[in-house]
């Protein structure tokens, strides 16, 4: 999973992903692409790992994207390298100042938004007619392009001249037929509200804070808690009133905004967290794991995480009745403890 992180300058981009990632630095290259990948905080991994003592505990990795540069367009419309770089990104999150700084105006978190969604919206429009106008030339030429991408395509155009976003309409962003096109303004979105130390409320009441998924971050002292001990930080976190870090709320936000959840493989070896999309099936979440796996797929030994620690054992939970036997169309469910038998 990978989120790319945007904003308006002077948002508070790169404090925001210094804080989420822990990884700073002192020169600062605006210019300079920067990716963090950091483990998924669950507290379940932590017990199963204490519980079967594993050669190695493995935990679902989230990745942060900062782009070089502004983030944005320089001329309206038009893709500069540094959104070229985000294009391959699962979401975006949204970066939006919500403090005074000096030499800035007072902050006006809707307008802001709005200008750079704005920027999403008319290189996706650029994009679609560009591929239109193609596709209507080679008609003429009696080559024949692809009439349902060129319908989906048309119909992506009318929404955004409507200056709606993509992701208002994620059957036409993610139809099969507009993979390759990633587009910008379809891509889920997380915004994130650039606030003082001492503030912890959402701004105003503009439709983006309930068209959106919305969160407050204190960029700054989040920026601090990420540089301390643990003792310091829970010091800093309680006197703040903050219950979870950033980083634990910005990631479990992402995966609720991407539809995410996870199961753990259990033993000896290894106790590990696999990240798939919310009613995946037993033979897919396989997959993710080894495709021979699922060509070989026989049954989907299941046990939740909180009827496994119920039992205290698998043991306990087959005599208990609580491991069961599940086939290929099992919806996997987050939290999930999972064996897969298959034969090759």
């Amino acid at each position: 999973m990978k989120l790319g992180i945007t904003g308006l300058a002077g948002s508070g981009k790169t404090t925001v992903f210094e804080a989420l990632t822990g990884e700073f630095s002192e020169a600062g290259n605006k210019m300079e692409n920067r990716l963090g990948t950091i483990r998924v905080p669950d507290a379940r991994i932590d017990r199963l790992s204490e519980i079967y003592n594993p050669r190695k505990t493995i935990y679902a990795q989230v990745e942060y994207f900062l782009p070089g540069k502004s983030g944005r367009a320089k001329d309206s419309g038009k893709e500069d390298a540094s959104w070229t770089a985000v294009r391959d990104a699962d979401a975006l999150i949204h970066v939006v100042r919500n403090f005074n700084m000096f030499g800035l105006e007072e902050p006006n978190p809707a307008a802001d938004f709005s200008a750079l969604d704005q920027e999403l919206i008319l290189m996706d429009m650029a994009q679609t007619e560009k591929r239109i106008e193609r596709m209507d030339a080679e008609a003429q030429k009696a080559k024949k392009p692809d009439p349902e991408e060129r319908e989906l395509l048309g119909k992506c155009n009318k929404v955004l001249e409507t200056e709606t976003p993509l992701r208002r309409q994620p059957h036409l962003a993610f139809a099969h037929k507009l993979k390759g096109y990633a587009f910008f303004s379809g891509k889920p979105m997380l915004v994130l509200f650039n606030n003082t130390d001492e503030d912890d409320t959402l701004p105003g009441s503009a439709p983006i804070f309930t068209e959106e998924d919305c969160m407050i971050i204190r960029g700054k002292l989040e920026h601090e808690l990420a540089q301390m001990t643990q003792e310091e930080a829970a010091e800093l976190l309680e006197e703040f009133g903050i219950s979870a870090s950033a980083t634990d709320r910005v990631v479990k936000a992402s995966y609720k905004l991407l539809g995410l959840i996870s199961f753990f493989t259990v033993g000896e070896d290894e106790v590990r967290a696999w990240t798939i999309k919310k009613g995946t099936a037993a033979v897919d979440a396989a997959e993710v794991i080894h495709s021979d796996i699922k060509k070989g797929f026989i049954r989907a030994e299941v046990i939740s995480y909180d009827d496994f620690m119920d039992a205290g054992s698998m043991t306990n939970a087959k005599k208990k009745g609580t491991l069961r036997l599940e086939g290929k169309s099992y919806e996997v469910q987050d939290g999930d403890i999972i064996n897969f038998r298959f034969n090759i």
